[in-house]
């Protein structure tokens, strides 16, 4: 019998398969957290890892950005076998882990483009190498001034799903632009888009949750959102827009707009006050306004040991 998000502890995680890990979701409700986290950052709090942090404020997933497949490292965390820092990770957090990749599209003309590692690109073999690693889940998506695009995004999914998508979750969807002036604001994700992303073998898509870019209106973002659950696929809310560093009553309305359009999973972003982190205090913020102080706190302190 699969347990809901809610009351999932460390030791369960170990056991869970990738279906029984969405159903765990599933059940949630619209009550699952996913804080992401700057690798190459130093921590803020030095002598504890930005990972460690997220989880203590009460966060379901930690989503790894700028992880390198190839030269896996997390600032904060002990130097230990690169291999196993993943696997690390998990057993100080008790949290599923996934790990951002990049479909960076080459013949899109990008100004001052940033060049990627080729540990961060969205290839079969770094998805290998994750999957070997512990993760949990790959988010295919876009940094700034990268050059992602939707339809390079598109031939990833294809590709992971053919070869090793049984093996971990695959999430695909651009918070922001990603540097493609023609894939921004509205024109970021409409509906014929979320069908290729589930046509290829997306499990969750990624919208950019509502008023965290422009033209994403409740509206518009419940379409999107319905459109996915028809699939019978899950819906990812995301701030990738530095407001997880906004003051706490912008943060409740983010949440509870994208608790009303029907978000499975809830998204909070990487820059606080700097990069690195959502403000601590707003991943908690963000997680009592979808799911009680109950809740929330029973996450923050449940033992990793159980």
């Amino acid at each position: 019998m699969v347990k809901r998000i809610l009351d999932l502890d460390a030791s369960d995680i170990y056991y869970m398969n990738k279906s029984q890990k969405l159903t765990s979701i599933k059940l949630g409700e619209g009550r699952t957290v996913v804080s992401e986290i700057i690798c190459v950052a130093p921590p803020l709090l030095w002598d504890v890892s930005n990972v460690e942090l997220a989880a203590a404020f009460g966060a379901d997933i930690i989503l790894l950005n700028l992880f390198d497949a190839e030269n896996p490292k997390i600032e904060g965390i002990p130097s230990i076998n690169s291999k196993k820092v993943i696997e690390y990770v998990k057993e100080l957090t008790g949290r599923m882990i996934g790990v951002n990749l990049e479909p960076v599209d080459l013949d899109e003309k990008i100004p001052d483009r940033i060049a990627l590692s080729s540990g961060r690109l969205a290839t079969v073999e770094n998805v290998k190498k994750l999957v070997d690693q512990g993760v949990d889940m790959i988010l295919l998506t876009g940094n700034p001034k990268t050059g992602v695009t939707n339809n390079q995004i598109i031939k990833s999914i294809k590709e992971i799903k053919q070869t090793i998508g049984d093996d971990v979750i695959i999430a695909a969807g651009k918070m922001h632009s990603s540097g493609s002036i023609k894939e921004s604001g509205i024109s970021i994700v409409n509906e014929e888009l979320i069908g290729e992303f589930i046509e290829a073998g997306s499990d969750v898509i990624l919208i950019p949750a509502p008023g965290t870019v422009p033209g994403m209106t409740i509206d518009y973002v419940k379409g999107l959102v319905d459109y996915i659950h028809f699939q019978d696929k899950l819906a990812m809310t995301s701030i990738g827009t530095s407001q997880e560093g906004a003051d706490e009553y912008t943060i409740r309305n983010i949440a509870i707009y994208s608790k009303m359009v029907g978000a499975d999973i809830h998204h909070i972003g990487d820059c606080g006050m700097s990069p690195g982190m959502a403000t601590p205090e707003n991943i908690m913020t963000y997680s009592i306004a979808i799911k009680g102080k109950r809740h929330t706190y029973r996450r923050m302190a449940r033992s990793i040991n159980r």
